[in-house]
């Protein structure tokens, strides 16, 4: 049975994006009707998986009540997006319910496509196999990583865009300083196996973390990509990106980063570009051809790093453009690609990278970013959380 109802503005997905707009939104002078559509009931803070991973904290301090972030003013509909048809705004829900809108802001986060990983399926938690990029097996790295002894601890970073893609090598780091600290490191190997031409896309940054993957030993592959996990005999087994043979490694411990896209609702939709993602001016966030949707965060088209820090400085633009274009005035807010990495590179070391569109770097310190320091892995591990359930969830940074 269906039903329909309207909203004068529609936020898809209480993440991040989602949240962070409404808030901003219901605090707005003349403040619109918020409504959010989010199905699930926890939130996630997903940058300390990393630190999960490596055993520093425990996975429960990533997770709250979602309603404990829906702004108070705003609508919270606990159900899933099944379509939408931007001709005659309108969303359809999972439950057949068609919400209409003045305005709409997908921001739905990115998916997991684990099962574009031949032999995966089943085997995340066990036979060595492990990922921080789900709060139901991060607790598995650390299980695998306490419990090595000797072979090969190989790490991977897919084809496809993901969200926080200085993660893969983070754990990496943990990882072999871990095994050193057990005194086990010369019985093992570490490996990063990436379909990334190079340890990271920024030229400033990417000396440095050369450096750091020379020193401590780790062995690199890029342009593989994996395509196959053969759990039985612990083996791996990745494409070459240039057209060469197969590779396969064999390993005591995998931690798989599962390719990624938009949601598949998203993807099936007129909403996307070539791509797949919601296809939005790179400036504005505005959509390039339905004027009343805009877009955030992970699922959108935005040339930027899928990062937490990235969507704080896109949701205020965002807001103030929506409200500039229902009011028919020039839109004048304007992204410039800002995302932050906050590398971990051991226990109680980080490389703080900040930069724009092009690669453009954009530090806030007045110290040498590239440094491995103490106070900016202080910063991740107990500021940033801090900053993130207490500021931005509120809308206040």
């Amino acid at each position: 049975m269906s039903s329909a109802q309207h909203h004068s503005i529609l936020i898809v997905g209480g993440g991040t994006a989602g949240i962070s707009v409404a808030a901003r939104l219901c605090d707005h002078p003349g403040a619109p009707e918020v409504a959010i559509v989010e199905p699930s009931r926890e939130h996630y803070y997903q940058p300390i998986w990393t630190l999960v991973g490596g055993g520093v904290f425990d996975k429960e301090v990533s997770v709250r009540d979602e309603a404990d972030y829906i702004p108070p003013d705003a609508t919270w509909i606990q159900d899933k997006v099944a379509s939408f048809d931007p001709d005659h705004s309108s969303v359809t829900l999972a439950s057949g319910t068609v919400i209409t809108y003045d305005q709409l802001v997908v921001c739905a986060g990115i998916q997991l496509d684990w099962s574009k990983i031949k032999g995966l399926e089943g085997q995340l938690g066990k036979n060595g196999i492990c990922s921080n990029y789900s709060y139901e097996t991060v607790d598995s790295t650390w299980e695998f990583l306490r419990a090595m002894q000797s072979g090969t601890a190989l790490f991977t970073f897919p084809s496809t865009p993901i969200k926080c893609a200085g993660a893969p090598q983070k754990i990496m780091y943990l990882a072999d300083e871990h095994l050193r600290k057990r005194g086990v490191r010369n019985n093992c190997k570490v490996v990063y196996a990436a379909a990334s031409p190079g340890i990271f896309g920024v030229p400033h940054y990417a000396k440095p973390l050369s450096d750091i993957v020379a020193r401590k030993g780790i062995e690199t592959h890029f342009r593989r990509n994996l395509i196959e996990v053969r759990a039985d005999a612990k083996e791996a087994v990745f494409e070459d990106l240039d057209g060469g043979e197969e590779m396969v490694i064999p390993y005591e411990m995998l931690h798989v980063v599962p390719p990624q896209s938009s949601p598949d609702f998203i993807k099936q939709s007129s909403l996307v570009d070539d791509a797949g993602w919601v296809e939005v001016d790179d400036r504005t966030l505005q959509h390039r051809r339905y004027p009343d949707v805009f877009s955030l965060g992970d699922c959108s088209s935005l040339p930027a790093s899928r990062t937490g820090a990235a969507i704080r400085k896109q949701a205020p633009v965002l807001v103030e453009n929506l409200m500039a274009h229902r009011e028919g005035r020039h839109l004048a807010g304007s992204y410039d690609g800002y995302a932050s990495c906050p590398l971990v590179t051991g226990y109680g070391k980080l490389i703080l990278a900040e930069f724009g569109y092009g690669g453009k770097v954009m530090e806030t310190f007045p110290f040498d970013q590239r440094r491995e320091r103490y106070s900016m892995y202080a910063l991740k591990a107990y500021g940033l959380p801090e900053m993130y359930w207490n500021g931005m969830l509120r809308g206040r940074m």
